[in-house]
């Protein structure tokens, strides 16, 4: 339930060609719906400009249909994150589509994009975490491009993409390992850089936490970062920021 659907359900009842009774029943889930093991927030999209987003993990595969059908009913769409193609296949919605590289479902996603969001992969590895933030962003309404395998191991790759940048509104830098392209990309380009840490990497990567540690203790100042794994942070951010500038 977002800004534009209750205004039309106002000025309906304004115009006479819907009564009170059912205006009230068009609103009456605000700010949410108790489905008993959910109280699903169609407000949220009102109070903070991004609608609840459904989160799998954790969830079993018929709570997170009930739950996806009950924001369906109210707005005609959603975003699950954490998907599989077993709540894909129970949730027996035409307009669905699963993204099998970012593990995300949608439903009524924006047709016209803004701006220009830029994601940046060190490694083929960190491309899921990538994709979630790409497809978050996506769905949210903002354009986005993608350049993956630009780590620090071969700067060259990173450099033959640098026209990117200039297009960009901000950047989402996703890297594993010592997490230091980050740092690279900020020392190149004035856009606002968020920094994801991936768990991807060998022992001492700590799964994720030094990939984490190195984005904190960047020289490089104002860069965002995000927790380890958290492409939907990412996308989501990188969405408020593309649509203010």
């Amino acid at each position: 339930m977002d800004k534009r659907r209750i205004s039309r359900i106002l000025f309906s009842v304004k115009k006479g060609t819907i009564s009170i009774e059912n205006a009230v029943n068009e609103l009456k889930h605000l700010p949410y719906e108790d489905i008993s093991f959910a109280k699903v927030d169609h407000h949220r999209h009102l109070r903070q400009g991004v609608p609840e987003v459904i989160f799998a993990a954790g969830k079993t595969e018929e709570q997170v249909v009930s739950i996806s059908k009950a924001m369906y009913k109210k707005s005609k769409r959603f975003l699950i994150t954490k998907a599989t193609m077993a709540i894909y296949d129970l949730l027996k919605i035409k307009d669905a589509v699963f993204h099998p590289a970012s593990g995300t479902i949608s439903v009524g996603e924006k047709k016209r994009k803004k701006g220009n969001v830029l994601v940046l992969t060190a490694g083929t590895s960190d491309i899921p975490v990538a994709e979630e933030a790409a497809a978050t962003a996506s769905f949210l309404g903002s354009r986005v491009e993608t350049v993956y395998d630009v780590g620090v191991a071969g700067l060259h790759r990173l450099f033959d993409n640098r026209k990117s940048f200039s297009s960009a509104r901000v950047i989402v830098v996703v890297a594993g390992m010592e997490g230091a392209l980050p740092s690279v990309v900020g020392g190149l380009t004035e856009k606002p850089i968020i920094a994801v840490p991936t768990s991807v990497g060998y022992g001492t990567s700590l799964g994720g936490l030094t990939a984490l540690f190195a984005m904190l203790n960047s020289c490089v100042p104002g860069i965002a970062v995000m927790n380890i794994d958290n492409g939907f942070g990412a996308g989501c951010l990188a969405h408020k920021i593309n649509i203010l500038i």
